[in-house]
């Protein structure tokens, strides 16, 4: 019986017919009528309503028979599969998920209404990445068992590339200015790498506050952004940014106080004002002071405290008085110290690193100084240290230091070229957290024309649990100095095994100690340079021509790394000393001192100026000379560019090639200035720079006289996908007929 028929009655059962793979129970629970209660025809239609927005359903039909109320559904059909074809700028997984979010997934119901949705969506996200050409067209095919398949066509079609950038409203700083300071161009010759001509909804919201920086930074407070026109040409391959701006006044700070509970510490924050009166004002400067004072006060304990500037702003004399209001908020102690994420890594190599302790007050400085360790650790892609409130302890927080782990074992099969060594091989196994105990263990070996090593080595930064590290390894190496050419015999083998001590005495500094046993074997030759010859006859074996000597050595050292990184520093020093004695207990009676002083000053927009020292000295004592296998050599590319490798200090003449064959120096200087500075179009990425550098440096004999080489020139650096690749053009200043120049020098490669 129809529903427009049924009377009203008592429903005494409820049959559902037409369900797929919808349950029963499901249907039962939507429905708002139950067996007993009364059927009537407002309850019919709520029904229908009720079974239609679980959308799960096409057509719902209620009848009765008799006392039984039979629902009929048509169910929707589920989706059997997504698939994308011509995408190409997003990740398909990537967008599997964002439309999962909304609705749109394997196994979920049909709904047109949803699929018109994501196709918009996508559309939108290729907007958003300058495709405005993008064509997204999605099509639904019926399968099998009331089952659809969506299949999203996309043509993304080419990039729209940025024509032309205008300001309107500038007067203080050119357009030209400006433009210098966004990422987004209008293109250069560079651009094929940068693709800083290709327009992006976030590249220019990125811009805008960048502008917007700037003039804040500069004094003009009231500085507003009117509006930002983007227009495309018809062909959708060009845009138009067109940027209204209002300068306003240049604000000058006519006074800076501080007010609110300073906890009798205002001396101590006055000292941290980066922005004082009769300063020009500077949002970036008063960032920095409030950030100071919340580190000041985090440091004794307050990690809540908040600072609030409140600016007074005088229009007519362009003066602004700004008040800091600082609460320090509540003083806490650390309850315990929670590490998460470390699936692999030992809780104890971890909290080692942590520099606040639990049971003390709360110190912003030993947080900030405990996720700075834990990231030098090299085991973690991600460290983030938080705090959480202790329930009923308002006076306690509980730090909880999350990380993200990442594989720390490579085995690496090598190539490499340089214009030394040619081309070099090399392969390794190294695991540099073992078992999760923070130890490193490696075994290595490269093969090159002149050098060729093997190498076992183990590191445990923590030999002992107050934090003194051991290194230890076995070596093997077989150098052919340079030059050798007419003399292949002409060979240098050295076994040996070290081992040394690294005790730190500061959070930056460290002291070490080692020693440990080398063995040489010196192999020459009539054409041998004459002074390896000279060694090898006084004090060589019963073999002519071969020494073999053992050494002993005591090293010693001191290093402090403040850089901000080891492979592109970009500030911050860094400044070792080390000694190496060998003694009567080997043959070798000597030592050795060397030191190194590097300086990075980091102007804006990446220009980095750098400055390296180095100073090695060597001298014997006892009855036999310095041994020639421990000098010094200088030159090339690390050393002073513009002269071939090893080719500057003490050389004699090979009168059978007919060229001056350095033997190195007991002693040696070398100094380098270098200014890098990005690639222009290409922004501020670090990985690929040009760099203009002055070198001076030589080595001497016994007898230092300070005559140094030097020379001059430029280079290109580039952090390759292949490793570090780097290549120089130098122009020696004061070279001798002597000298062997070398004005192109090139190096690159690391494992892949």
């Amino acid at each position: 019986m129809p529903l427009q028929a049924a009377e009203s009655f008592v429903v005494k059962d409820i049959r559902v017919e037409g369900l797929q793979r919808v349950e029963p129970g499901t249907v039962f629970s939507y429905l708002p009528i139950q067996v007993g209660e009364t059927f009537t025809q407002a309850k019919g239609a709520e029904s229908i309503k009720a079974l239609y927005s679980t959308g799960f359903f096409r057509d719902v039909q209620i009848q009765a028979q008799g006392n039984v109320l039979i629902v009929i559904v048509e169910e929707r059909p589920t989706i059997s599969r997504i698939e994308f074809t011509g995408m190409k700028e997003f990740d398909q997984e990537v967008v599997r998920k964002s439309l999962r979010a909304v609705g749109v997934a394997e196994a979920r119901f049909y709904d047109k209404a949803l699929i018109d949705k994501a196709e918009q969506e996508l559309k939108r996200q290729y907007v958003s990445k300058g495709l405005y050409a993008a064509e997204v067209v999605a099509t639904v095919t019926p399968v099998e068992r009331n089952q659809v398949a969506i299949f999203f066509n996309i043509d993304e079609g080419p990039v729209a590339k940025i024509q032309e950038i205008n300001f309107i409203g500038n007067k203080v700083f050119s357009e030209s200015t400006l433009l210098g300071e966004m990422q987004l161009k209008t293109g250069g010759w560079l651009s094929w790498y940068s693709k800083d001509n290709l327009y992006s909804k976030q590249k220019l919201t990125a811009d805008l506050e960048t502008i917007r920086s700037y003039y804040l930074n500069r004094g003009y407070l009231e500085f507003v952004i009117d509006s930002t026109q983007v227009s495309i040409t018809p062909d959708k391959k060009g845009i138009f940014l067109t940027i209204s701006i209002s300068e306003g006044k240049k604000f000058t700070v006519k006074n800076m106080r501080l007010a609110g509970e300073l906890l009798g510490k205002e001396a101590e924050l006055k000292q941290v004002l980066a922005l004082k009166a009769g300063d020009t004002f500077s949002s970036a400067k008063l960032a920095e002071t409030t950030k100071a004072i919340a580190e000041i006060l985090g440091s004794y304990g307050y990690a809540f405290a908040s600072i609030n500037p409140q600016p007074d702003i005088r229009r007519d004399l362009a003066e602004v008085d700004i008040t800091l209001v600082v609460d320090p908020g509540r003083r806490v102690y650390v309850r315990q110290v929670n590490i998460t994420g470390n699936a692999k890594t030992r809780d104890v190599v971890v909290r080692r690193e942590m520099r606040q302790f639990e049971s003390s007050w709360f110190d912003s400085d030993k947080i900030r100084l405990s996720k700075e360790r834990i990231g030098r650790l090299g085991y973690f892609t991600e460290t983030d240290i938080s705090t959480a409130d202790v329930p009923g302890s308002p006076d306690q927080v509980d730090v909880n230091v999350a990380v993200k782990e990442k594989p720390t074992g490579a085995i690496n099969i090598g190539a490499g070229f340089s214009s030394t060594e040619k081309l070099i091989l090399s392969a390794g196994i190294n695991q540099e957290n073992a078992f999760g105990t923070g130890t490193a263990i490696g075994l290595n070996f490269s093969l090159g024309k002149i050098n060729q090593n093997l190498t076992l080595s183990q590191f445990d930064p923590y030999f002992t649990d107050d934090g003194i590290s051991r290194y230890t390894d076995l070596y093997y190496r077989s150098s052919k100095p340079l030059y050798y050419v007419g003399d292949p015999d002409y060979q240098i083998k050295t076994v040996g095994s070290n081992i040394k001590f690294g005790v730190p005495y500061t959070e930056v500094d460290r002291v070490f100690f080692g020693t440990g046993i080398e063995i040489f074997s010196i192999y020459a030759t009539t054409n041998t340079p004459i002074p390896y010859q000279q060694y090898v006859q006084d004090f060589g074996t019963s073999v002519p021509g071969r020494l073999q000597t053992y050494n002993v050595p005591i090293t010693a050292a001191w290093a402090r790394d403040g850089r901000d990184s080891a492979l592109i520093p970009s500030k911050g020093s860094l400044q070792q000393l080390s000694a190496e004695v060998g003694t009567p207990v080997g043959d070798l009676t000597f030592y050795r001192l060397f030191g190194q002083y590097q300086k990075y000053h980091s102007f804006s927009k990446g220009n980095i100026l750098s400055f390296n020292g180095e100073v090695g000295y060597g001298e014997a004592y006892g009855s036999k000379p310095f041994p020639i296998m421990k000098n010094y050599f200088v030159g090339g590319i690390g050393s002073v560019r513009g002269y071939a490798p090893g080719s500057l200090g003490p050389n004699y003449f090979n009168t059978i090639t007919g060229t001056f064959q350095p033997t190195g120096g007991q002693s040696k200087i070398v100094t380098n200035v270098e200014y890098t500075f990005p690639v222009p179009g290409s922004g501020v990425d670090k990985t690929l720079r040009l760099f203009t550098f002055v070198d001076g440096g030589n080595a001497f004999g016994e007898n230092i006289n300070l005559v140094l080489r030097y020379s001059y020139g430029l280079g290109l650096s580039w952090i390759s996908p292949l490793g570090p690749l780097k290549f120089s053009y130098g122009l020696p200043v004061n070279a001798q007929p002597t000298d062997n120049i070398q004005r192109l020098q090139f190096q690159v490669g690391t494992a892949f």
